[in-house]
């Protein structure tokens, strides 16, 4: 075989032009389905304001070395820190009220809350919930998950322990409006359906509770499973449309869909045992994160079958959808302990859906 013609300066020079083309093209595609980048220590939980077009990062720095944490800001399309919001206190759990544009951090350590102005970044207020000191006999009530109803300008936060509580929070004044008690064991998981007026829990107990956001009252609370096995359902999304909620559970390898008309059990998705789950209505789809098996996966909400899944090693940890339901946000961790921590920052990623 004749190979000269391809030794041609020419020729070879188009042939480099091809291949850096492709390429480049190839690398525009994975950077569109795909960014990741370090943020910070300690990252937990996130909120998107679209009217702000941006992103936010609650991290908890380093556990030795800062009293404090950072909220970063960063944009959403390149995941750049645009601005980082210091705190004396360590943010955990994030929501965001669009209405008022009032971003809210639950401060698990300190048995608190704090509210920023998403649009300024200035600490509008703080609200300690359990002021007890922390002894040997006394374990304060730690704040986990968080829901803002815009209607009605509340916030609504689980205060875990070996008996749970739900603050209602007034997030015009930042007082505490109620305390709805008895939603059981490390009551963790936390979603609300505004229009409804209903609020939904799970616990450590394998509960559903469903309360009534007109009265704070439990209107019913059910066993999901029966079944004779170890189950932690971590936390929910709703279909509200569908009347239905999609329940990760960090015991099973199974992600759970549970109609939210009477608690049953409408179907089990075979995947890894989970931590965090989002529903996203524009695309019919679930997103839930898979933190010892270091992946993400999407779940048909039609056929309930896994599509796709996506590698994210180490410990993904906290989603984020953006209001066009066009991209996820996923924050992962890297490993550490209590004796060791990680010697890098955590990552947040960006998918295009």
């Amino acid at each position: 075989m004749n190979l000269r013609p391809l030794s041609s300066p020419r020729l070879r020079g188009a042939l480099l032009l091809g291949s850096l083309l492709v390429a480049g093209t190839f690398n525009v595609h994975a950077a569109e389905e795909m960014l990741r980048k370090a943020v910070g220590k300690g990252a937990y939980e996130m909120a998107v304001s679209q009217q702000e077009n941006a992103l936010w990062v609650a991290t908890t720095q380093s556990r030795k070395i800062d009293k404090g944490g950072v909220v970063y800001r960063l944009d959403p399309v390149t995941l750049e820190v645009t601005q980082a919001i210091h705190n004396d206190l360590k943010p955990f759990g994030a929501t965001i009220n669009n209405a008022t544009q009032t971003l809210w951090f639950g401060n698990t350590t300190n048995s608190a809350v704090t509210a920023i102005d998403a649009k300024t970044g200035e600490v509008k207020g703080r609200l300690v919930l359990d002021e007890r000191k922390r002894s040997e006999t006394v374990k304060p009530l730690q704040p986990r998950e968080l829901v803002a109803d815009e209607t009605t300008n509340t916030v609504y936060i689980t205060g875990i322990g070996k008996e749970s509580v739900i603050w209602v929070v007034d997030g015009e004044t930042l007082k505490l409006k109620e305390t709805i008690t008895g939603t059981g064991k490390f009551s963790t998981g936390l979603a609300l359906d505004e229009k409804a007026k209903r609020l939904y829990t799970t616990n450590g107990d394998g509960e559903l509770l469903t309360i009534d956001t007109a009265t704070n009252k439990v209107l019913s609370r059910k066993k999901v499973q029966d079944d004779g096995k170890e189950h932690f359902y971590l936390n929910l999304s709703l279909d509200v449309a569908g009347q239905r909620a999609f329940i990760t559970d960090s015991k099973q390898p199974e992600v759970l869909v549970v109609s939210l008309k009477d608690g049953s059990v409408m179907e089990k998705v075979a995947a890894p045992e989970s931590l965090a789950v989002l529903f996203n209505p524009a695309r019919n789809e679930a997103y839930v994160t898979h933190r010892e098996a270091g992946k993400v996966s999407v779940i048909d909400a039609k056929t309930y079958k896994v599509t796709k899944t996506f590698d994210t090693p180490t410990f993904p940890n906290s989603l984020a959808l953006s209001a066009d339901g066009k991209t996820l946000y996923v924050t992962v961790k890297q490993k550490s302990s209590r004796q060791q921590e990680a010697t890098q920052p955590d990552d947040v990623i960006r998918i295009a859906l």
